[in-house]
């Protein structure tokens, strides 16, 4: 092989710069080394000849950077798509199947367990597979849990929020009013029977949901690095970064639209492709109210599969992108100053140079066969940890990488609750303002590690700062909102509100069942009931409006003056603090995303103790 490349490129040296460096496409089985070889199939295309390489049959869009650079970012957008969106569909998913929020939080965090599982294996196969058609695989599998995270409401019963047929709606009505114990109703067997074949459906759902989310981060382990060591392998040593930096930015889109995705979702009933024949009573304000949660996986899956198909005709290598951008050059040509270019030292010129002559396991995992990478990881890991500025930096990460999982996960969840705002007005805040600002807030640091050629120290007095003064901006959240509104029978307050024990005895002739939930409120004192039943109400009024009627129920015994109460949670007393909480947030979410580059730059610069700039 290598008399082969040695009298390959004698040949090109005879013919001169312009000789034909690719030659007839018949001429002998000569086999040249990896860069004639991609300097031939360039040149070869640029002029119109047909090869015999069965790679050179595909579209020639097929064998350009630039277009696998467009494929990646829609691809990592639709995952980051789907893998966000449960985020934003947790309270719903929760209510919808009775989850509790441990649960919930273990179920959205499941995906990582696959993902890690697999993650350290990516630097021993990614010299030895087919990059591209890995990628599609994986995404494949992503597809798939999308639509696995679909099929517990296709095989569960239709959503029921009242204990009565749904073809007779007044039912609904006379079963909430207190009625005597002698006329009162039999229960009527519902999703809230807590039976045993309730539970084991309820069981089946969620090791469902759990096996889709190790599914999806399975899929996910290929995507991210394969695609990012394909574009830096065939791309221009000065575009790589920008294809790069192009990519990044695409992707970090994918969570705000998971967040928009959620918000126009849940505004949908949960059952809206089988809906009940005399329709729904509820809106989207109603605390019973389910919405259309498994919609967002289904378009989700769909996106993926469309962004995955383009991977499983991309060559396993293609020719390297032989010119610098022309836009690219004028603007470094216009920046970069004669004192400047005589001062640039060749590790400046090329920063990722000193990365490449580390002996790291990426460097030498392609020599080493699975069981002897399986030996050497533990010794490479642990080296690596001994190294004090990696070991506090990835630190930092996993205590940052909490926070914002946490938040992820639970803030509109919180919102709800906190200031009586809906699901989907929740997903609206967190998609609009604070995924953005975290964007901006990464976009920033770059720029500034950039614009001012930070030291690793600089870089680590950037990240100080920008925790700081996320803490310092955080603080007044935590005195903004408001205690919650007393639940009757729930919460027990009896120095402000009396005859609220469990459950009041004005209510005990009522025969009311504690297992259902239609919650009423007394305007006047701020008090709510589970029921109308557990007022005390034996009437209920309509009042119609311009926009929507309310529904009041009437001679409640156990409300004061016998007061009617409102169909309906309380509103909160604090929902005019929403705006002034999620900005908060958003400042804090965007300071807190300054540290994200320089801190990558720090653990990429573990190993430099001379102070080189920290640029890329």
């Amino acid at each position: 092989m290598a008399d082969l490349g040695h009298r390959t490129r004698q040949r090109m040296a005879d013919e001169g710069p312009q000789g034909n460096l690719g030659g007839p496409a018949g001429e002998g089985p000569q086999m040249p080394d990896k860069d004639s070889k991609a300097t031939m199939d360039a040149e070869d295309t640029s002029g119109g000849k047909a090869s015999s390489e069965p790679q050179n049959l595909r579209p020639r869009v097929f064998h350009s950077i630039k277009f696998f650079v467009l494929c990646h970012s829609l691809l990592q957008l639709a995952q980051l798509m789907i893998s966000g969106y449960l985020k934003s569909s947790i309270s719903t998913v929760e209510k919808r199947f009775g989850l509790s929020s441990q649960t919930s939080g273990l179920l959205a965090a499941f995906n990582e367990v696959g993902n890690t599982a697999l993650i350290v294996f990516v630097s021993y196969f990614g010299s030895r597979v087919h990059r591209p058609r890995m990628i599609g695989c994986g995404a494949v599998l992503v597809t798939l849990a999308g639509l696995l995270m679909t099929l517990p409401h296709f095989i569960s019963e239709p959503y029921r929020y009242d204990h009565s047929s749904p073809e007779d709606m007044s039912q609904d009505f006379e079963a909430s009013l207190c009625l005597p114990t002698t006329s009162a109703p039999p229960p009527t067997p519902s999703n809230g029977s807590c039976s045993s074949y309730t539970e084991a459906r309820h069981l089946t759902v969620v090791g469902i949901m759990f096996a889709a989310q190790t599914l999806l981060g399975v899929g996910g382990v290929p995507i991210q690095p394969f695609g990012i060591s394909y574009i830096d392998d065939f791309a221009h040593h000065s575009n790589s970064p920008l294809y790069l930096g192009i990519l990044f930015a695409v992707t970090m889109m994918g969570p705000g639209m998971a967040y928009g995705l959620g918000s126009l979702m849940l505004r949908l009933y949960v059952d809206i492709d089988r809906m009940p024949e005399g329709g729904i009573s509820l809106t989207s304000k109603d605390p019973r109210w389910v919405g259309a949660w498994w919609l967002g996986f289904l378009i989700s899956a769909g996106m993926v599969a469309l962004a995955a198909s383009p991977y499983f005709f991309f060559p396993r290598e293609m020719p390297k992108e032989k010119h610098e951008l022309s836009f690219r050059r004028k603007v470094l040509a216009g920046a970069t100053s004669p004192v400047s270019k005589s001062e640039n030292s060749p590790s400046e010129q090329n920063p990722w140079g000193s990365l490449k002559k580390q002996d790291g396991l990426a460097q030498i995992a392609p020599n080493l066969t699975v069981i002897q990478f399986i030996k050497v990881f533990p010794r490479v890991l642990l080296r690596t940890l001994r190294h004090p500025i990696f070991l506090l930096v990835v630190l930092s990460q996993v205590c940052m990488s909490c926070m914002v999982a946490g938040m992820a996960t639970f803030l509109p969840k919180f919102l709800e609750r906190q200031f009586s705002i809906t699901a989907s007005y929740a997903n609206l805040l967190i998609g609009c303002l604070t995924i953005p600002s975290a964007i901006v807030g990464i976009v920033v640091g770059g720029g500034l590690v950039k614009r001012l050629h930070l030291s690793p120290m600089r870089c680590g007095t950037l990240c100080l700062l920008g925790s700081l003064f996320c803490l310092l901006f955080n603080l007044p959240l935590f005195f903004i909102g408001c205690s919650t509104h007393q639940i009757a029978g729930i919460i027990h307050q009896p120095s402000t509100q009396p005859g609220l024990e469990l459950f009041p005895g004005c209510a005990e002739p009522c025969s009311c069942p504690s297992e259902d939930f239609n919650p009423v409120c007394d305007l006047s004192t701020r008090v709510e009931y589970i029921t109308p039943c557990h007022a005390g109400c034996t009437s209920r009024v309509v009042q119609e409006g311009l926009d929507q009627s309310q529904v009041f129920y009437t001679n409640c015994s156990c409300v004061r003056a016998g007061s009617p109460v409102l169909a309906g949670s309380c509103d909160s007393a604090c929902s005019h603090l929403v705006l002034p909480f999620i900005l908060l947030v958003s400042l804090g979410a965007a300071l807190a995303s300054i540290t994200h580059t320089p801190s990558f730059m720090l653990i990429l610069r573990k190993s430099e103790r001379n102070g080189a700039p920290c640029k890329y």
